[in-house]
């Protein structure tokens, strides 16, 4: 949605200037320049073109369309959500922004928190929860459509992996700028070096190759979404000299290496989402209809859903599976290892965008 409160926010990504009109067309009051607007997000990509990009940008990475209904947060997903509340804690008086929000699932979980929420990404796929409920701005994190200073607290999950070096450094220093002096910033990123527990976690995704060889599993997806990694940060000294240099001081961090979690979503959920895939092609057939693989995909996924947001054994079973994953959080969580949640401070010295 775009509420009156989001165009307080907002500035040209070019100018700085403010933002003036209303859907379907608004312009910046200082440059002039336009910008498109829909009756749920604003349109603010900057003018300069960057060469790189995400993948997140490419329509077959949302061909099962997942992305469209948010769904009670589970497994892996409420892990990260968990520990975001316990880190971020955001609550009435906060400005948040989820900078890389991508459906905008997490500005819909956080929503009975009390928080003014607004989402940033730079692909337009967003959930419809989340058009109906939550500021939604379509922009790139380097160069941010917001005025400095004007969010008490972000959030940025699994972001940096997907940028060079060079834009990391982009991205956090406007993360700095866009954030009062003493605002939070939450991350959930790796950096390159881990720890001797990933060799675990090797195996299990060998396993999951394996089974894919043999038709039990589909990983196509997932290496599409991660085809785009960069892994710009070598280790954890290498982070604290990273967001050192935009302005930032690591106040808190623990360390997650998702052993048992690999094995329930790398093996056990991707086989069951390849096993209702095949039963939904199966039945397109017998109705005489023919389904691809994204059609039996996204069939069989809505048709998941709708059985976890019944709340009945399924969403059950799987609240049990989310508690049993948290182990990896209890008994690895101190060991300093490559995946890591992150609470970073800004100082109180820092400037707006030149």
């Amino acid at each position: 949605m775009i509420s009156a409160r989001l165009m307080e926010l907002v500035r040209c990504p070019d100018c700085g200037g403010a933002i003036r009109g209303a859907p379907p067309r608004v312009a910046c009051g200082a440059c002039g320049r336009l910008f498109a607007a829909t009756a749920d997000y604003l349109v603010l990509h900057p003018g300069v073109g960057f060469a790189e990009q995400t993948k997140y940008l490419d329509e077959a990475l949302h061909a099962d369309a997942r992305h469209e209904h948010v769904t009670p947060p589970l497994l892996a997903a409420k892990i990260r959500n968990d520990v975001l509340r316990s880190f971020l804690a955001p609550g009435p008086g906060d400005i948040c922004v989820d900078l890389g929000c991508g459906s905008g699932r997490t500005l819909v979980w956080n929503a009975d928190l009390g928080a003014s929420q607004v989402g940033i990404d730079v692909s337009p796929y967003f959930a419809r929860e989340a058009c109906e409920g939550a500021d939604l701005v379509l922009g790139d994190l380097r160069r941010l459509p917001f005025g400095d200073g004007v969010f008490t607290k972000a959030s940025a999950l699994d972001v940096f992996e997907h940028l060079s070096p060079e834009a990391l450094g982009d991205v956090l220093r406007e993360a700095a700028r866009v954030l009062a002096p003493g605002g939070q910033l939450f991350v959930y990123s790796h950096v390159r070096r881990n720890s001797a527990l990933a060799g675990g976690l090797r195996q299990i995704n060998r396993l999951a190759r394996w089974l894919e060889r043999r038709g039990l599993v589909d990983l196509a997806r997932e290496r599409l979404r991660k085809s785009d990694h960069l892994n710009p940060l070598a280790d954890i000294p290498d982070l604290e000299r990273t967001v050192a240099a935009a302005g930032f001081r690591i106040a808190r961090i623990r360390y997650y290496t998702p052993l048992v979690g690999g094995f329930v979503e790398n093996i056990l959920m991707r086989a069951g989402e390849h096993w209702m895939a095949k039963r939904a092609a199966r039945g397109g057939a017998a109705e005489g209809r023919s389904l691809d693989a994204n059609d039996a995909a996204r069939e069989a996924r809505s048709a998941a859903k709708a059985r976890v947001n019944r709340r009945g054994p399924a969403y059950a079973g799987l609240r049990l599976v989310t508690w049993v994953m948290k182990l990896d959080l209890v008994l690895f969580g101190r060991v300093r290892s490559g995946p890591f949640f992150a609470l970073l401070v800004r100082d109180g010295s820092g400037s707006g965008r030149p």
